[in-house]
């Protein structure tokens, strides 16, 4: 009995991780990548340019890029109007 019992709790642990590993790849689906330079032009006016490549998560338009000395930025949708790239 106590080997049934560790058997289906086995089994129900690798069906919720296989479950969690889905939901996971419908996340990184919702990501646009845009590969080389891009202009973002924000609300006040001024711009920021990217060097290399932008994300995009399509859901919410948060623009994720980095800058010259490799730091990480997010920009919400509020906080730009528009961008292009190249």
């Amino acid at each position: 009995m106590k080997s049934q019992i560790s058997s289906f709790s086995l089994k129900l642990f690798v069906v919720s991780l296989f479950g969690v590993s889905l939901l996971g790849c419908d996340l990184l689906q919702d990501v646009k990548e845009i590969n080389g330079s891009c202009t973002i032009v924000l609300v006040d006016g001024s711009s920021v340019v990217s060097n290399g490549n932008i994300e995009i998560l399509e859901k919410t338009q948060t623009i994720t890029y980095r800058d010259d000395a490799g730091k990480i930025w997010s920009l919400f949708k509020d906080e730009y109007t528009t961008y292009t790239c190249e």
